[in-house]
């Protein structure tokens, strides 16, 4: 298989983090990418309409794409059990929140390294990142006991876009007022697989 990458994204590192932890990331080929949403890569586009990665080409069929399309496609794949069906909702709803945490984080680094200086927004800005507080807020309210059960997408997931805040947003310190979270997120962000796929300070 090939999986197109940068290894900036935090989408990228979540797949990645998912292929070490599944044992598989000796089936992948890597191809880095470099693009932006301004220049869309042709070799991304050719493997997926909307331009971004991950995007993984699979040996026996086209390829697929979206970090959370891809995790459960390779979670099938090595059996597992990332997405465990007595707890899969749970799961689901932890990625997608983690996900969000993400999306609001990129854009908001896209604001300030792809729009002249006079055209950011600054309340725009402000209102990526209120996204982020509340999801971080969510997150230590109500699922910081499942954080502590056995391994998930949902924990990597989320692994992956608390690291990413630390990466892009470091300043605006998401661990004030989340003490159980930091300490969580400073247990996980040890693992091999997350120190594998530290992002290159870029």
């Amino acid at each position: 298989m090939k999986l197109f990458h940068s290894p900036t994204s935090p989408f990228v590192r979540k797949v990645m983090v998912a292929l070490h932890e599944t044992g598989q990331i000796g089936d992948v080929e890597l191809t880095p990418i470099a693009a932006t949403p301004l220049a869309p890569s042709a070799d991304a586009v050719a493997h997926n309409p909307l331009g971004k990665v991950p995007a993984l080409v699979r040996d026996d069929g086209p390829a697929i794409y979206d970090s959370r399309v891809i995790c459960r496609f390779l979670d099938d794949r090595a059996g597992a059990g990332l997405y465990p069906s007595s707890r899969l909702w749970d799961v689901l709803t932890i990625e997608a929140t983690a996900d969000g945490i993400m999306d609001a984080a990129v854009l908001m680094t896209y604001e300030a390294r792809l729009r002249p200086e006079d055209k950011q927004m600054p309340e725009w800005v402000d209102g990526q990142w209120a996204k982020v507080s509340r999801a971080v807020e969510a997150i230590s309210q109500r699922w910081i006991s499942h954080l502590s059960g056995p391994l998930d997408m949902g924990q990597i997931a989320l692994g992956c876009a608390l690291s990413y805040l630390d990466f892009r947003h470091d300043a605006r310190n998401w661990r004030q007022g989340q003490d159980a979270l930091a300490r969580w997120h400073a247990t996980f962000a040890a693992r091999e697989s997350m120190q594998a796929t530290v992002p290159p300070a870029a």
